[in-house]
Order: C-alpha cells, then structure tokens, then sequence
C-alpha cells in the first residue's frame, strides 16, 4: 500500500469514526411527552453519564410526578420543603380526589408554595433552563413541564475591587455570578426606565449576557450597534467577557481600547447615567461599557468624589503619566544617540560620564532593562501574593544594581525605565496601561532606526489613528474631535460638580441636562444677631 493510500485509508476511518459517534448523541427536541416514563427516559438518554443528575419520583396523591435537578447548582431546601413535601403532604388537605385530568392545574396554582415558577412547553427550553440550575417537574398525563426556580450557586460573595483600589468610594465589586451583579446596580439605579436585557451567547455553553441601560438615556443608534454585534457571534463557548470584549471591538489590529472594562459596581453605574451600555457576562466578575474614549479610561470614578481642584491636578499627572509610560524612552534613545546637541552641556557631559564603559548602546540596554522589568512583572502576577510583591521588588533592585555594579549597565537607564514603569502603573484602566508598554517596544526599535525623525513620525501615524479610530459610532478622542463645547468641561480639567449640568456625547440628545442647579442666596443681614 503507497502512502497516498495510506492517507485516503485514514481519513475514510476517521470520517467513519466520526459518523459513528455523532449517531450516539441523542439532540434536545421542542416535544414533551404526556407520559411522565417517557419523559425521564428522554431525560436520561439526553443527559447520559451524568451522576449529578438527581432524578425524585413521588406521588401526589394518585398522581404520578417527578422532579429532575442538577446537583450543586440548586438549593435542596426549596426542593425538598416547598415542592416534595407539599405536593405529598398538603394534598392530602384537599377533600375530594384529584383527579389526572385536573392534576396539572391544581399543583400549578394551588399546591406549589414557591415565588417564582414558569410553565415550559418546549423540551430544548426545559433541558437549559434544568442545565441552568432550576429544577424541572414533571406531572404524568400533560405535555407541558413546570419550571420552579431553585438556582443556588457557588459563589465568593462581594469583595473589593482588585485591580482598582480606591482611597474614597465604595468598596463593593463585581461578582462571577451575574445575578449578583445586576442586584447591586439595581440597588444604586432606582429607576423604572432601568433595562436588563438578557441575551444567551454560545452555542454549547449558553452563556448569559446581560445589557443594562436606562432607556430614555442611552443612544438607541449604539444600542442597537451592541445588539446587532452580539447576536452574530457564533462561537462554541463564552468563558470570560474578554471573549466578548475581542469579538465585538471595532479594530482588533489597533493597540487601543476601544471597549472599557471595570470591576467596580459605581465605575458601571456612573457609565449608565451617562448613558452608556454595560455589558455583564455570567461567570466574570468584569463589566464591559461601551462606547469608549480616552478620556473615560484615564478618568477613575474617584475623581468624582474629590473636589475639583484634586481631581484636575490629578488628571493631569494621568496624562502626563500616560505620555512618559510609552514616550520617554525612545525620546532619549533618538536624542542621546541622533541629537546629543540638544541637551544641555551640563547635562549632557553627565549622561557621557555615566556612560563611561558602558559595552552596549543605549538602544540594546533599553530592551534589556525594560524586557527584564516585563519578566519580573509577568512573574509577580503569576505566584502567589506576598511572594509575587517580593519578587518583583527585590528581583528589579538586585538585578538593577547588580548590573550597574557589573558597568553593563548605565544608571541614567536604570531612572528611566523605573520612571516609566511607575507612570504606567498610574493609569487606572488595565488594557490602556497594556498598550501604552507595547507602544513603548515599537518607540524603541523606531527611534533607535531613525531617531528624531523616526519619534516624530510615529506619533504622527499614531495621533492619526487615533482621529479615526472610534467605538461604536463615537470617535475615540471625543470630545477633541467631535467638537462638543460642554464635554469639555470633564476632560482633563475637571470643572466643579455644580457646572456638569449637561451628560456627555454618549447620551441621547434629548435627554443632555442631568442636573439643575441654583445658587441659594441669602440676605446680607442672615448672619447678624439681634
């Protein structure tokens, strides 16, 4: 046998083994059975090899049921005390018999002592619904199936935020279970125009995505953009919103953000005044809002529970942070080694004296320095709390020194890569401070080729980008392109709270005044005593 009959050989096999196997699985039908023996049957055929699959036949009064919930995902109490134990002991209050033809209806809304029950028609919805954590009752002699909500997850209960400490604010996060979440912004937004839509994304894992926006407030062109973007992904399994986060961007190529995520409940909640969709995904304990500018992600929500000359002044040192994180080193890379003329005499004479035996150009020792400072902080992340924060600290002060020390090393670098790792590190938003240290790299290689030249063109193609880069609909440098006077009094500076009268470009335009404010007065003879 040649080795092309070789090939065509296993790919019959595989293709046969294939078939084989997609024969053994049994798919989720709209049909309910009338026989409660079949239907369990079914159940069990759908869901085989599924030990946590508790399967109670009981009888209420003559009537043959059955309830069918996963276990670990349910509470057994609700089970066991408002729906066995009536069906099998308060019936038995009713004096006639109950007959089967009445049976359905009686237990629907007489003997069920739960708040919240639904009544399926459709297998596949009762099959998730059970997969979900709600448990399935069946009653003999109908086809529909009663649903009784019993959910009880896992869960680690609220906790601070991590990844976005505050001095001044809540201190209540996101949770992975959804329900959770939508319950604390239900509780800071008590609004009947509140809207959370729910929306099941993942062909096998079905997971629950929900949008949250008030429905007088939100532009219904960006809603329906969210809408239409989330309903053509068509993908096997969502595990975290930052799979949703990737699917629906507008330019996955661009180093930027275009979609904000938070763990903070007020972050979120202050987004949806503003008009904004949040986005919240089951399992994750990270909310996505969209649109997004630059502006929203250097902002932190505590800069509004600061007065305004606090918030201003530390705003600024975001920007200038931001700048420093992915420009300094290449700015000194294409001045040090195209321009020296340009710095001063003083300090110039300094930096070629801290130079001095240094083997390696500047270039090579920027990439060392700063790929050794990534290495300790990816390192940092990943071991365990105490020990990551050792590591990392004393890891960049032995290898710094030791490299100084050893002359391989000049310390003018050593300042400048600490200088930016620390600028990086005072950007509130995560995936902004990620992209600002790649954009770094890219300065680096740029201006070590063409120095000054190289520096200036790079931002140039970059601050271009970023003109037209936008999400969903809104231009991603807003309010600076899009020319809206009143935004800009939430920039940079941020104004007093008094004058922030008017919502920003993400809200509706007939909804832009959120505030009212009149100054009180008083007599100039309030304060005299008589």
């Amino acid at each position: 046998m040649g080795f092309i009959e070789i090939i065509k050989h296993r790919r019959e096999r595989k293709r046969s083994y294939q078939q084989k196997e997609t024969k053994t699985f049994v798919e989720a039908q709209d049909k309910i059975f009338p026989s409660i023996d079949e239907n369990i049957k079914y159940v069990k055929e759908l869901l085989v090899d599924n030990d946590d699959i508790v399967i109670r036949r009981f009888f209420a009064g003559n009537v043959k049921c059955a309830t069918i919930f996963v276990d670990g995902l349910v509470n057994r109490e609700i089970i066991d005390r408002d729906v066995i134990k009536h069906l099998m002991v308060e019936i038995q209050l009713f004096k006639e018999e109950i007959s089967q033809k009445d049976a359905y209806s009686k237990i629907l809304n007489t003997l069920l002592a739960t708040s919240d029950i639904k009544e399926v028609t459709s297998f596949k919805d009762a099959i998730l619904d059970l997969l979900c954590g709600e448990t399935l009752l069946f009653v003999d002699g109908t086809d529909r199936i009663i649903r009784v909500s019993t959910r009880s997850f896992p869960n680690r209960g609220i906790q601070q935020p991590i990844s976005e400490n505050a001095v001044r604010g809540p201190r209540d996060s996101f949770n992975e279970v959804v329900r959770f979440s939508t319950a604390l912004i239900r509780r800071r937004v008590r609004d009947t125009r509140l809207r959370i839509k729910n929306m099941k994304v993942g062909r096998r894992s079905q997971t629950d995505i929900y949008l949250v926006y008030i429905d007088d407030i939100v532009d219904r062109d960006v809603l329906n953009e969210v809408k239409q973007r989330l309903s053509k992904i068509d993908i096997d399994a969502v595990i975290e919103a930052g799979m949703i986060e990737q699917l629906i961007e507008d330019d996955i190529f661009c180093l930027f953000p275009t979609i904000q995520h938070t763990e903070r409940v007020d972050t979120a909640v202050a987004a949806i005044y503003e008009g904004r969709v949040v986005i919240l995904c089951d399992n994750t304990n990270t909310a996505l809002i969209v649109p997004a500018t630059l502006m929203t992600l250097i902002q932190h929500a505590e800069d509004y529970y600061e007065r305004w000359h606090i918030a201003t002044v530390i705003r600024i040192l975001r920007v200038i942070a931001a700048l420093i994180a992915m420009t300094l080193q290449g700015f000194y890379i294409s001045i040090s080694s195209f321009t020296p003329s340009m710095i001063p005499p003083d300090l110039g004479l300094f930096i070629a004296a801290t130079r001095e035996g240094v083997p390696i150009p500047v270039f090579v020792e920027a990439l060392f320095l700063e790929f050794m400072l990534e290495l300790l902080r990816e390192a940092g992340l990943r071991l365990p709390g105490p020990i990551g924060q050792t590591i990392g600290i004393v890891g960049g002060l032995i290898i710094g020194q030791a490299a100084v020390q050893a002359g391989i090393i000049s310390p003018i670098m050593v300042i400048l890569v600490a200088t930016t790792a620390i600028a990086s590190f005072a950007i509130p938003a995560y995936n902004f401070s990620i992209s600002l240290r790649l954009l770094k790299f890219i300065y680096i290689v740029v201006c070590a080729a063409l120095g000054l030249y190289g520096f200036i063109l790079l931002s140039l193609i970059i601050l271009s980008n970023l003109v037209k880069l936008k999400s969903f609909g809104v231009p991603i440098l807003s309010p600076f392109v899009s020319f809206e006077i009143m935004d800009y009094k939430d920039t940079v500076v941020r104004l007093p709270t008094r004058y922030l009268w008017a919502r920003p470009i993400f809200a509706s335009t007939y909804q832009k005044i959120r505030m009212m404010y009149e100054r009180n007065t008083l007599p100039s003879s309030a304060g005299d005593s008589k």
